[in-house]
């Protein structure tokens, strides 16, 4: 404004445009063109009173304000807006389609403009800019949803909300599951992605330990389970920054939504089990995605996603993903690696090492660097083993063929005696592997002794109750059992001596 001024004291002077320009620092068409202004306004030879702000808002009010009257309204900004979302739309695409419907309609710098000062009246939720079929936003809501899982004594137990929300539709799916572990955490995105129809580019989560094993702005880890699932479904997972919840605003409007219509309308409503609070959201999100209408595009999220998100949209796969566990483990001495109780094998060269075990609920696979060595059906957790013959060193599978009925056919081969003693063997162990051993150390004495010999002092080690190897092998060794019935039996005989009493002392 000091240059508008001083432009006019030098024109009420006499001083010529040139002059003034050069006086002044500007160029004699701005000299001009501020002439012009100054007598459109009506102080061309008045003196110039008002403040710079007033002064200003006289000169430049009507500057940017064009003259006339077009017969077209304004483009549909909304409609435009939608269909930025999708790919390989721009800005310039939608100009060409609106000026070969009005060719005497805006030209594309005001058509941007105009745009622009659209789109900035929006809310912050809709300033972020999701192409659709790009990015599906999870998370579970703050408040948990008490339910009543025993009728006779009221106990209750707090249900968790998942909530899931595409970023271009802002369609939501929500359900109830008990915890926020990992197995709730992969089911519910498998039904969230069968209630959206389709498979996005991307999943975005927060940084919860159930999906982000370290957190980290520049290269998170992820969970490896939640990794195999999004391979499974073709897509990828990239965490929210640390501390940057706009970065899920999409998620973090629907768990407020979530909140206030479903806990907050039903807050004095009782459930009783998992499936009829899962009946109420399931309720909830259809009046959401289908009855209620979003004002600025005046359509509902049912529509958004059939228009804009379903033909971006990856097909889902022929089956859902089947929830997989990884642990670490280091597999025992005996080549046998533990997975929730349960002992399998892995081939015996690999024993003490360290490898990566893969469990569903019917299989379990090992790792070691990424290559399997073992699969296995899923045990019981019984604290039982699962052996693979192949895996055992050749010294072990000489005794891995033989089992109790094995034990029992050729104990009976040698002798009732013998048959007798490993039956009890076994029958006294806690475990009957725990006396395998000790049979197949009997069995074997007939390398050196004959059958008959054997089934002898068997029958010996009976009667003086020493049912162990050792004792059947002494037995041998000393000849004992070679021994007649009445030489044993007159070692049997009642000892007389001055020294002791007898049973009549007590009598």
């Amino acid at each position: 404004m000091r240059q508008v001024r001083e432009i006019v004291r030098l024109h009420q002077a006499g001083v010529s445009t040139r002059q003034i320009g050069i006086r002044v620092g500007v160029a004699a068409s701005t000299v001009r063109l501020t002439l012009r202004r100054v007598a459109a306004a009506g102080i061309a030879d008045a003196p110039i009173e008002p403040s710079d702000a007033a002064l200003e808002k006289l000169l430049f009010s009507a500057a940017g304000k064009k003259s006339g009257h077009r017969r077209h309204a304004d483009p549909d900004w909304p409609a435009i807006h939608q269909e930025l979302k999708r790919k390989h739309v721009t800005l310039t695409i939608l100009w060409d389609e609106y000026i070969a419907r009005h060719p005497d309609g805006y030209r594309y710098s005001r058509f941007c403009e105009l745009y622009r000062g659209w789109e900035a009246r929006l809310s912050v939720t809709m300033r972020q800019s999701h192409l659709a079929g790009e990015k599906l936003f999870v998370d579970y809501a703050g408040d948990t949803v008490p339910v009543v899982i025993d009728r006779l004594t009221g106990q209750t137990r707090g249900a968790q909300i998942f909530v899931a929300v595409l970023g271009a539709s802002n369609f939501l799916y929500a359900e109830a599951s008990w915890t926020q572990g990992l197995e709730d955490w992969v089911e519910s995105h498998n039904r969230a992605l069968v209630a959206i129809g389709g498979v996005p580019a991307l999943l975005v989560p927060d940084n919860t330990k159930v999906a982000v094993i370290k957190a980290c702005l520049y290269d998170p880890v992820i969970n490896k389970t939640y990794a195999e699932m999004a391979a499974h479904y073709g897509t990828a997972v990239l965490p929210a920054r640390p501390y940057k919840p706009r970065d899920k605003a999409k998620v973090e409007v629907g768990v407020l939504i979530a909140e206030r219509w479903l806990l907050g309308r039903l807050r004095h409503t009782t459930f009783y089990g998992l499936s009829e609070l899962n009946a109420a959201v399931a309720e909830f999100c259809r009046r959401l995605n289908d009855d209620r209408i979003i004002r600025r595009v005046n359509q509902t999220r049912r529509q958004l996603l059939e228009i804009i998100e379903r033909p971006a949209l990856k097909a889902l796969p022929a089956e859902p993903y089947a929830l997989a566990e990884w642990r670490i483990r280091r597999v025992g001495i005996d080549y046998h690696v533990e997975i929730e109780n349960h002992f399998y094998s892995v081939p015996h060269r690999f024993a003490r090492t360290e490898v990566e075990a893969r469990f569903t609920a019917r299989t379990v696979e090992v790792f070691v660097r990424g290559e399997r060595i073992a699969v296995h059906r899923r045990g019981s957790g019984d604290g039982k083993h699962t052996t693979i013959p192949e895996h055992m060193p050749s010294s072990h599978r000489r005794y891995a063929d033989w089992t109790i009925e094995r034990i029992s056919r050729e104990a009976a081969a040698i002798g009732p005696s013998v048959s007798l003693l490993c039956a009890l063997i076994l029958e006294r162990r806690p475990h009957p592997e725990q006396g395998f051993r000790a049979c197949l150390g009997i069995l074997r004495l007939t390398r050196s002794v004959s059958a008959g010999r054997l089934d002898a002092a068997a029958s010996r080690a009976i009667e003086i109750g020493a049912l162990t190897y050792g004792s059947v092998k002494s037995i041998l060794d000393n000849k004992l059992d070679l021994q007649t019935p009445d030489r044993r039996q007159a070692e049997h005989q009642p000892i007389r001596h001055t020294n002791i009493r007898g049973g009549g002392y007590f009598h």
